[in-house]
C-alpha cells in the first residue's frame, strides 16, 4: 500500500491503516523525543500523544512536506511542551546525534580538545530554555531559522539571536582555567 494511500485510509478513521502508520513511524519519532526528554517512559508519552494528536489532525495534512517531517514537527512541538510544562532539563544526547548534524566549519564552535561530550550535555543543561531549545532545534535536529521560528513561535532574528548568544553562552561554560577546571 502507497503512503498516500494510508494516509488517506487514515483520514477516514481506518484504525488497521492508522496502526500501519504508527508502526512506520512510532520508533523514528521515539528518537526523536528521547533527544529532548531525559525518562524513556515520557519520551513514550510524548511520541503517544504526537500520534493522537497527528490522526485528529490529519486533514490539515496537506503533503507539502513529507508524512515522516509534519510528524516530527508535532513530536518536537509535544517534548517542548512537555518540558515547559515539567520544567525539566533538556535530555541526554547521544555522541552519535553530535556527530551526524553538517554544520559549515565555524570557529566560534570549537572547544578545547580536553572537553567531553558529557561536558557539552551538562553545559547544554545549564542554559537557559529559550537557549537550549534552539541549539537543541538547530544543531541536533538540523531545522533552520525559519523552521525553528514557526516551532517556537518566535521570529527568525530571535532564533538567530538566541543561537548566538546560546553559543557564547555555551562557549564559556566549557572554557578551561589555566589549572584544567572549569568556571
Amino acid at each position: 500500500m502507497f503512503q498516500v494511500d494510508i494516509i488517506e485510509k487514515c483520514k477516514q478513521n481506518n484504525r488497521k491503516a492508522q496502526m500501519q502508520l504508527y508502526n512506520q513511524y512510532c520508533d523514528g519519532m521515539y528518537i526523536v523525543a528521547k533527544r529532548f526528554l531525559i525518562d524513556a517512559a515520557d519520551a513514550e508519552d510524548v511520541v503517544q500523544e504526537a500520534f493522537l494528536k497527528a490522526f485528529t489532525k490529519l486533514h490539515q495534512y496537506k503533503a507539502e512536506v513529507t508524512f515522516g517531517a509534519w510528524l516530527k514537527r508535532i513530536v518536537i512541538n509535544k517534548s517542548i511542551d512537555f518540558l515547559k510544562t515539567k520544567k525539566q532539563q533538556l535530555v541526554e544526547l547521544e555522541e552519535v546525534h553530535l556527530k551526524v548534524v553538517d554544520t559549515p566549519i565555524d570557529n566560534k564552535w570549537l572547544v578545547d580538545d580536553a572537553i567531553t561530550l558529557d561536558d557539552v550535555k551538562q553545559a547544554i543543561n545549564n542554559l537557559p530554555d529559550k537557549y537550549q531549545f534552539v541549539l537543541m532545534l538547530y544543531l541536533i535536529e538540523g531545522y533552520d531559522h525559519q523552521e525553528i521560528s514557526e516551532i517556537l513561535d518566535i521570529s527568525e532574528v530571535a532564533s538567530r539571536t538566541q543561537l548566538s548568544r546560546g553559543k557564547s553562552k555555551l562557549q564559556g561554560l566549557l572554557k578551561l582555567k589555566k589549572n584544567g577546571t572549569r568556571y
